[in-house]
């Protein structure tokens, strides 16, 4: 039986290749596609575990400061540090913009932090850490920047210092690193016609300007050229203490929203790439249909091709099922050689893409499971074919 199928192959091993390295291509982004799924699902892992945190501490009623939007005063740091169990806390912005430098853009996440404090990068590969309070930031080298370049972020011009390397967003943007006044200012902060647009209002209206109050209209409009909010409060919880036990006082007496290691994957995984995910479902599944829709069409037309040959088999008394197996270990053969070719183009391209893309073996082992599913369910149109073979076709015209 071996030596049937291989010799058939063998007969026609050019349109055999081919069509293994057509399939190959399609289980090659097959699986780039499970790889960036996964990918996704890594990059949200990664920023939490880079942030440092056990808790975080964001607006009440919303699921900041991924996920949404959450705004909340700099100074109830203070408070979060009194509380028990907490051991360190910190404040800290994020959001997401196109860094300039020069004439080119680069859309990162801007993170604003204290430098030694949780929400600060945790390791360098080049250059160093910020050590004055403005105009110096720290990036990821998917960045493209490099150690002295100047890059823009809103108003103000910002000096590269340091190099980090996988620290991103859940949707897999490279971040950038300032210090957290520059970024309250970049954040919060309007634009200077804006300013001066709301200090002309301020001053038309008597509530602030009253006569005989002097001072109270200086005062509003420098509440109005200052920030004092930020997104979060990330918190790291004294040894030997459960994230929970610290998480819920903070809730209770400070009628904040916070959120563990646990609740906070769940958000960036289940809920904001759950579409995606799904997504990325039905792309699996149209690329296994596609799959085994050209196994089954080689296949049934090499079969085909050698009906009179199958005839003198079946004449010479060669029983059904050793003509079944040799079509199902050229099926089975075209899955080996798609999949290995897939793999393989899987590998080489999947650091090219833009975003991340995980390889995982457990994959690549289900694939292959899959794969030989397909090819040996697709092969079952040529075995039925086959088997109708009439053995008088061997000596007919």
């Amino acid at each position: 039986m071996i030596s049937l199928a291989g010799r058939d192959i063998l007969h026609a091993w050019q349109k055999f290749v081919f069509t293994g390295l057509g399939l190959g291509l399609l289980i090659g982004v097959t699986l780039s596609m499970a790889g960036v799924y996964r990918g996704m699902v890594d990059d949200a892992r990664a920023l939490l575990s880079n942030s440092g945190a056990d808790l975080w501490v964001v607006q009440k009623d919303t699921q900041g400061p991924y996920a949404e939007s959450s705004s909340i005063r700099d100074d109830l740091v203070r408070s979060i540090l009194g509380m028990p169990g907490v051991a360190r806390a910190a404040n800290v912005t994020y959001f997401t913009m196109q860094v300039q430098q020069g004439k080119d853009e680069v859309r990162a996440m801007v993170v604003g932090m204290e430098p030694g404090q949780p929400g600060a990068p945790g390791y360098l590969v080049a250059g160093r850490h910020l050590t004055r309070s403005h105009y110096e930031a720290v990036a990821d080298v998917k960045t493209g920047f490099s150690l002295g370049d100047r890059i823009r972020i809103r108003r103000h011009d910002y000096e590269v210092v340091g190099l980090t390397q996988r620290m991103v967003s859940s949707g897999g943007d490279p971040m950038v690193f300032i210090s957290l006044k520059d970024a309250q200012e970049a954040q919060f902060l309007k634009d200077n016609d804006a300013i001066l647009n709301d200090r002309v209002r301020t001053a038309a209206n008597p509530v602030f300007n009253r006569p005989g109050t002097p001072g109270l209209l200086d005062a509003v409009q420098a509440t109005q050229t200052s920030s004092h909010n930020v997104n979060a409060i990330l918190v790291q919880v004294q040894d030997g203490l459960l994230a929970e036990q610290v998480a819920e006082p903070i809730r209770r007496w400070k009628h904040l929203q916070v959120f563990t290691r646990e609740g906070m994957e769940d958000i960036l995984v289940a809920k904001l790439i759950a579409t995606s995910a799904k997504q990325i479902g039905m792309f699996l599944v149209i690329l296994a249909i596609v799959s085994a829709a050209i196994v089954a069409f080689i296949i049934y037309t090499m079969t085909l091709g050698k009906i009179r040959e199958i005839a003198v088999l079946k004449l010479i008394g060669t029983r059904n099922r050793t003509i079944a197996g040799m079509i199902l270990q050229q099926a089975l053969g075209l899955g080996v050689i798609g999949f290995v070719v897939g793999k393989l183009a899987a590998t080489l391209w999947a650091p090219v893409f833009p975003k991340f893309v995980l390889l995982e073996q457990g994959d690549a082992l289900t694939g292959f499971v899959v794969t030989m599913l397909i090819c040996a369910l697709a092969s079952t149109l040529a075995i039925r074919a086959a088997l109708r073979v009439d053995p008088a076709e061997a000596i007919g015209g």
